[in-house]
């Protein structure tokens, strides 16, 4: 196995490629300093030339607010460089792993979205997550589609590093308690995603850790874990205006990682607590 992971020096990426150094698995992780993904000469060149086996698509234009500003800029990335990398994965009959994501919803009710459930985005970060998915669906066979979402790591920023930033400096924190979804660790997902290379068990899956909570219930686990003594005052999404409206169901059923006996990801209290763990012994 020869394995390509885009978007290395993200937080998802940069655990993929940390998983695979690991295990000793043949690899190259690539980020916008090997080759601008805007760029269909530039993308398709260096991929054809390292000829990797296996794709791992994490690199994406994530900034969900600034999207609704720089739209031809995310569409390019996650639209247009996703359909150079997957006819590229084409041309060399690789499998194709993508990275998408809860946001191809519209976070109405509050049953968990089933991978047949209809997306209908609500931000334009959403819409071009869900595009680069039809990108990858009509350019390929050999491929896997993961939904996830909240996710945390130790590399880069998250939701995680930013309440333990502002436990320290505020008396009170105001978290958002109206959206709901499944914070996700990323060296948990990062062993699924090696897990699921290895296969042909081709398609679209959801993918999270397991446990349901608010972002102002998953505040709270992280001080409480933490030890660390700060008011935490919940409020609606309506109390935060921001450019891009956010799904506040963000639930996703795992039922078929299951059915393809996937191993399921650890309750995102454990994921949490390891996570934590790493960074106090830092």
């Amino acid at each position: 196995m020869k394995v390509l992971v885009t978007g290395a020096d993200g937080q998802l990426g940069y655990d993929v490629v940390k998983k695979l150094k690991k295990l000793n698995i043949e690899h190259i992780g690539v980020d916008k300093e090997d080759f601008d993904l805007t760029n269909e000469k530039e993308t398709k060149e260096f991929i054809l030339d390292y000829q990797p086996g296996v794709i791992v698509h994490c690199a994406a234009y994530t900034d969900v607010d600034q999207a609704e500003v720089e739209k031809e800029l995310c569409y390019k990335v996650n639209v247009d460089g996703t359909r150079y990398v997957a006819e590229a994965a084409k041309e060399l009959d690789a499998k194709m792993l993508y990275i998408s994501t809860d946001y191809v919803f519209d976070g109405q009710g509050d049953e968990p979205f089933e991978v047949t459930d209809q997306p209908n985005p609500i931000n334009y970060y959403g819409e071009t997550k869900f595009q680069g998915e039809q990108k990858v669906q009509k350019s390929l066979d050999k491929y896997f589609i993961i939904r996830t979402s909240w996710v945390f790591g130790e590399h880069g920023d998250n939701f995680v590093k930013t309440m333990l930033r502002l436990g320290k400096e505020r008396d009170e924190i105001l978290v958002i308690a109206d959206q709901y979804g499944s914070p996700t660790y990323t060296e948990d997902l990062s062993e699924l995603i090696f897990e699921m290379i290895k296969t042909e068990k081709y398609g679209l899956y959801h993918a999270t850790n397991e446990g349901f909570c608010s972002w102002y219930e998953f505040a709270k686990e992280i001080f409480k874990v933490s030890d660390i003594d700060v008011n935490i005052k919940p409020v609606s999404s309506d109390d935060f205006q921001t450019k891009a409206e956010r799904p506040k169901n963000s639930r996703l059923s795992k039922e078929k990682l299951i059915k393809n006996n996937f191993k399921k990801l650890n309750h995102y209290r454990k994921g949490l607590e390891i996570f934590l763990f790493l960074l106090s012994s830092k």
